[in-house]
């Protein structure tokens, strides 16, 4: 049994894991989440942990760089730099420019199955978004959650996102993409990073500690791939009891 929970309200991708986002009408959803999500990602080479990717975490000015195209490919064939010049995604120069911003040595990889922190997609309804915001006393802009898949609820209400876990998400036809929400988002520094300043605004992240155990949204691993659109109706079928 489903039961219809909302809409879609918006879909990102991120083709540079921690810089700026691309929001889209439409997207293939494969195996690996979306086509083109996280598909490059900025290595930092002295790093010898098990997580060597240079985040917003680490250097918020990533997310003040901007991936552009110049074919019609998934994935970036340019960024745009914060004072404008656009460098090609694997020059020397632009690996020289974060350098010299993080103070460490770093290598643009491209990666075939993306970059995850946990889950390949991300989802968070716009209500728990805005309703973090009113609890924090400031605006919050849905770009800071990064989010894959923004859902426009039928029946809004604060970390709705939690009871999903365990059940299946399906997206508009029986062919459309479903995605098996796996675990809640467990959230770091990086949500309180203005997506178009990169300055800080800590209130955010600690109204998501005070209020949820520092969860915001879900990820889940797609379960069958399809193409996903904004206004598609979303059903949830729940996590078998």
């Amino acid at each position: 049994m489903t039961i219809e929970i909302g809409q879609v309200e918006a879909i990102f991708r991120y083709p540079v894991k921690s810089m700026a986002g691309e929001q889209l009408h439409a997207a293939e959803v494969g195996w690996h989440g979306l086509n083109g999500d996280r598909r490059l990602a900025l290595r930092r080479l002295e790093d010898r942990g098990g997580f060597p990717w240079l985040t917003a975490g680490k250097l918020p000015e990533m997310l003040l760089f901007t991936p552009l195209w110049r074919d019609d490919g998934d994935l970036p064939t340019h960024v745009r730099t914060p004072d404008g010049r656009e460098l090609g995604i694997f020059d020397e120069e632009l690996a020289a420019e974060i350098e010299r911003r993080h103070r460490a040595p770093v290598q643009m990889m491209h990666m075939k199955h993306g970059v995850f922190d946990e889950g390949t997609v991300s989802v968070i309804t716009s209500d728990t978004v805005r309703e973090i915001g009113n609890l924090a006393g400031r605006p919050t802009d849905v770009r800071q959650f990064r989010p894959n898949i923004v859902i426009r609820s039928l029946q809004p209400t604060l970390f709705e996102e939690d009871q999903w876990v365990g059940g299946t998400l399906e997206f508009g036809d029986d062919d459309g993409p479903a995605i098996s929400v796996t675990l809640r988002d467990v959230r770091c520094g990086m949500l309180n990073f203005d997506p178009d300043t990169a300055r800080p605004a800590p209130e955010i992240l600690k109204t998501v500690v005070r209020e949820n155990d520092n969860n915001a949204g879900v990820y889940g691993t797609v379960v069958r791939s399809g193409r996903l659109a904004v206004g598609q109706a979303i059903r949830l079928r729940p996590a078998e009891k």
